[in-house]
């Protein structure tokens, strides 16, 4: 018998007394369980960082995560879901830093780098049990008894050995390139961060006069739109391509390219007063606007440079090899000097007098004001572009040359796009488009960090002899290392052995600044080796999961090749970036083959009105306010089924009410109807059977849509296609309800059990 069904439901109770059978009963464990020994099919949860509550958009990535592992299982598959913790980078420590009060890296050194860690690893699991707690409701399994985290020693020695990969392969060196850096949290940043951080602003735009050493009155007219950068010029570049001319602007002679002068010269009177060969221009000196940082050698003079386009700008680029990664190539073939004007921090040094102290950014209209005076300005005015922003804090970047450690990503290019051609996207549009653009135009991968909470770059060199020398494991570390060196250590390793030339590594914390304490003895001249003073990216951290997870090489060598490459990933869409590029990166400098095999890629959230979520515009909905009104439910089938997963989607409680009253309670009050008329007659579907070809054409025709759906949904989830599949089973139960149930109610309504 059917037990009674009340058509007054309350969706979210229904669902609390449904998880709580499954954690009662251990319903995921037994389903892990049951599909032991079955073929595999990988799925790799991208980390979160629980450092903060979970939001709604963690809950649209978690219910397509939960959705296809599901749908494998149902098949007959074994799908282990292996939680995962972000635990290192930026995010953790921006926000120690805000409890601490501190804006400057000195103020962290000055509160003891081995306490702001401490911060840093406490603040990481502080919203672990809310993200739990979440995940549960939504009815997302995970394995979250069991999750890697990347702060753990095991982690880090499987990254460092995947650097040591690196290494031996000539793919990881040093050199002084300009980087896209952070002043607020002095660090650069790699490519794919700053991709994340792209935003719409309002620059100078400034036309500026350079006077010819030798020709008084005469002066080369360039364009900018970072007037900070002028205190490091050493050069003026033009295009020996290109045609220039000289033109009278009231009493003065300009040089500009013929084809930027309605541009360059809008809403003046000028009078083109010839042609001049660019032979003629190339060598000529000019006097420097700024003279606070002496050159060391021979600079301020017109270089050629086929870069150099008239399309905007003057057809002549000002340029400074300290802040532009073009123009400190113009300065290596040139042997122009970089001239540094600008401390870590984004501030003018001292040596700039005038503007000694300030931030560059906040100087541009005083270096204006200052080139007007002085008669060195022809005009100014402002442009409106996209520019980068730290991905983090939100403060603008500069292009700032530094030291730094890299990747050669652009050796690995054709890999990198042989291998994409190996992934399913959906949407498919991505593969060539946003990811394939990317990898089309890589670059180097700007590795190295100069923080304090993260995976430390695992690169020591020699004090003596400058030999450098890359560790690839826990246990090299021990063989190299100066057993009377650790003294100092006081945490995560025994104390040395009675000899004092011995120590355990084996639990010591390898984070700074511990490891920082390890010395090493050179193979080369045994002197001592002491550790670069580098992190590296955190995105590095989490592309290494595939492998890292596992320990791998150091143990679980089969299960790390059974779950090798993931045949399912899904994260939002600023991920093509973010994680999935940095998967696809290692997998490609690794072992020459893709990460992952499908990946569903998610859209942005926005409020009901179509405007971008956000917590400053104050219009983030909060999810518990969702599942406590309508339940995960509704919500789950709302983002499955209001646009295909790549698309942006409106969200709010309201709309979410819709599926309830479109969706769920059509199917619920189907199935009431049905056991009420079920219990009437008390129908025990065991009991009676009949021949389909006997059976009422309504219930052919239903039997024959079901099966029908069944084999398109099958199909559609089998091609990643979860919009069309909900869609398709929304059709199902429309017909179900308002077709096969409204044209049968009269049979219902018969007394007895007849054939019918």
């Amino acid at each position: 018998m059917f037990h009674e069904v009340s058509s007054q439901v309350s969706f979210p109770r229904l669902e609390e007394q449904i998880l709580e059978f499954w954690k009662a009963n251990r319903i995921f464990e037994k389903s892990m369980a049951q599909s032991q020994g079955r073929p595999q099919y990988t799925f790799y949860e991208g980390p979160p960082t629980a450092n903060a509550p979970p939001g709604i958009h963690h809950v649209l990535a978690r219910v397509f995560k939960d959705l296809i592992p599901r749908y494998r299982t149902m098949k007959g598959y074994n799908v282990p879901r292996k939680a995962g913790w972000d635990t290192h980078g930026l995010p953790v420590e921006l926000q120690i830093e805000k409890e601490l009060g501190f804006t400057t890296k000195s103020q962290i050194e000055e509160y003891g780098v081995d306490r702001f860690n401490d911060r840093c690893r406490e603040s990481v699991f502080r919203y672990v049990k809310e993200w739990e707690r979440l995940s549960d409701r939504i009815g997302f399994w995970l394995d979250m008894a069991h999750p890697y985290i990347t702060l753990s020693s095991d982690y880090i020695e499987s990254v460092w050995w995947i650097l040591r990969q690196l290494w031996d392969r000539g793919l990881l060196y040093q050199d002084y390139k300009v980087v896209p850096y952070c002043p607020r949290c002095g660090t650069p940043l790699s490519s794919h961060e700053v991709a994340l951080g792209y935003e719409n602003a309002t620059d100078p735009s400034i036309y500026v006069k350079f006077p010819l050493a030798d020709e008084p009155g005469v002066f080369l007219l360039a364009w900018t739109t970072t007037p900070w950068t002028l205190p490091g010029n050493v050069a003026l570049a033009i295009n020996p391509t290109l045609e220039y001319v000289r033109v009278r602007v009231g009493q003065e002679v300009l040089i500009l390219a013929q084809a930027a002068l309605e541009r360059a010269l809008h809403g003046l009177a000028f009078e083109v007063l010839g042609p001049v060969a660019p032979t003629d221009l190339i060598g000529r000196r000019y006097q420097p606007l700024y003279t606070f940082v002496q050159p060391d050698r021979p600079a301020y003079r017109v270089v050629g440079a086929t870069f150099v386009a008239a399309e905007e700008g003057t057809g002549v680029v000002h340029i400074a090899p300290a802040f532009g990664e073009v123009d400190l190539e113009v300065g290596r073939q040139e042997n122009l000097p970089i001239l540094q004007p600008v401390d870590p921090q984004g501030r003018f040094t001292a040596a700039v007098t005038p503007w000694a102290g300030l931030f560059v950014k906040d100087a541009d209209g005083e270096i204006i004001a200052d080139l007007e005076r002085r008669g060195l300005l022809l005009r100014s005015g402002t442009i409106d572009h996209t520019y980068p922003f730290c991905w983090r804090c939100d403060t603008p970047l500069l292009y700032y040359a530094r030291r730094s450690w890299f990747i050669r990503m652009t050796q690995l290019r054709e890999n990198l796009l042989k291998n994409n051609e190996q992934i399913n996207w959906y949407p498919e549009h991505l593969k060539h488009g946003r990811f394939g653009n990317f990898l089309e135009n890589v670059v180097d991968w700007a590795l190295s960090r100069e923080r304090y909470w993260g995976t430390p770059l695992p690169i020591w060199q020699c004090e003596t002899c400058g030999h450098q020398h890359c560790i690839g494991s826990v246990a090299e570390l021990q063989r190299m290392a100066r057993g009377d060196t650790f003294n100092a250590l006081r945490r995560g390793a025994p104390s040395p052995a009675g000899d004092g030339q011995t120590l355990d590594l084996a639990h010591l914390d390898l984070h700074r600044p511990y490891i920082d304490q390890v010395i090493l003895t050179c193979p080369e001249c045994q002197g001592e080796m002491r550790r670069v003073p580098y992190l590296i990216d955190v995105w590095f951290d989490s592309g290494a999961m595939p492998v890292a997870q596992w320990h791998y090489p150091f143990e679980n060598q089969e299960t790390f090749q059974r779950s090798f490459p993931a045949d399912f990933i899904c994260e939002g869409v600023d991920q093509t970036r973010g994680w999935f590029y940095t998967l696809h990166a290692i997998a490609t400098a690794l072992f020459d083959q893709p990460a992952f095999r499908n990946v569903i890629s998610l859209g942005l959230l926005l409020d009901e009105t179509g405007v971008k979520m956000s917590k400053s515009r104050g219009n983030v909905v909060d999810p518990w306010t969702v599942i406590e009104a309508h339940g995960a439910d509704a919500t789950r089938w709302y983002f499955y089924t209001a646009g295909h997963p790549g698309m942006e989607k409106r969200f709010s409680v309201g709309l979410v009410g819709e599926v309830v009253r479109r969706f769920l309670l059509t199917l619920w009050n189907t199935y009431a109807f049905f056991v009420t008329y079920a219990r009437i007659d008390r129908f025990n579907p065991r009991e009676h059977t009949l021949p389909a070809r006997e059976r009422h054409v309504l219930d052919r025709w239903i039997l024959a849509r079901l099966h029908e759906t069944i084999g398109q949904v099958d199909s559609l989830l089998d091609a990643y296609d979860v919009t069309t599949a909900g869609r398709l089973i929304e059709q199902f139960v429309d017909d179900l309800s308002n077709w096969y149930v409204r044209r049968s109610r009269d049979r219902f309504w018969r007394s007895g059990l007849s054939p019918d």
